[in-house]
């Protein structure tokens, strides 16, 4: 089975620094892979930066110029960490540009056959040091999306803060019930703004949804799920129990 892991800032980095959440996942990933081939897309560039350069991301130089000092550094935190498990990883970085070409798609697509077919694990991230229209408007979850479909993975899975899709606002109505499968995606849902918890996050649960319809409509699904607690994506996974997060069904 081909698993495309998304992981955000937010469960990356705590208090701008980074979270022992690395290593759960880490090890969790590793695990994963012995009998699965899995690509991890990781958030997290600027906010590494940001821990060695206090800039204002607002500003577009700026994030580009954090991204570009954190990349290095998010690659060092999991290089060193997948080393424990002899896991060797690579790094990938893409731009949307990649997926309108058919020719730079098919390259990519090769080089990712070449890293599972020997068991690596590819890690990959927006180009957002050079990538500016991207930088201001894309996410990972759309990137791992895409990622999904053009590298023909069976399953999304994006760990987030967000532990799945309710009914209703779980902080505002203690009575949200989580939606544990859903067949299609409410268009009302797509305009909720987007209010990422983290400073250095890009996404909210609109891009979330975004991203499960993308996926839905190419009869591939992705799992939602809490990033700060592994215990439901492992059930999932690993044991066939479908205990919390939310399963997006494709519709074809």
């Amino acid at each position: 089975m081909r698993i495309v892991i998304k992981v955000g800032t937010a469960t990356l980095y705590q208090n701008e620094k980074l979270s022992t959440r690395i290593d759960n996942l880490v090890e969790f990933l590793s695990t994963l892979n012995k009998n699965n081939e899995v690509i991890l897309v990781s958030s997290g560039a600027v906010g590494a930066g940001y821990t060695k350069c206090k800039l204002d991301k607002n500003n577009i130089s700026n994030k580009q110029a954090l991204a570009s000092i954190g990349q290095p550094l998010l690659m060092k935190e999991y290089k060193i960490r997948f080393e424990k498990y002899h896991q060797v990883v690579a790094q990938v970085l893409l731009t949307a540009q990649d997926f309108d070409s058919r020719k730079r798609t098919k390259n990519a697509k090769n080089m990712i056959e070449v890293l599972l077919d020997n068991k690596v694990i590819p890690i990959i991230n927006e180009n957002d040091a050079v990538s500016i229209e991207e930088i201001v408007f894309g996410d990972n979850d759309q990137l791992s999306a895409y990622v999904s479909h053009y590298f023909d993975a069976d399953l999304l899975v994006i760990l987030s803060d967000i532990d799945g899709l309710y009914d209703s606002n779980p902080k505002e109505n203690p009575n949200a019930r989580l939606l544990k499968i859903v067949t299609k995606i409410d268009e009302r849902l797509m305009q909720t703004p987007c209010n990422p918890n983290d400073k250095f996050a890009t996404g909210g649960i609109v891009t979330k949804l975004k991203a499960a319809e993308f996926l839905m409509q190419k009869d591939k699904n992705m799992f939602l799920t809490s990033g700060f607690d592994l215990s439901d994506i492992k059930s999932f996974l690993i044991d066939g129990i479908h205990k919390n997060g939310t399963l997006f069904k494709g519709t074809k």
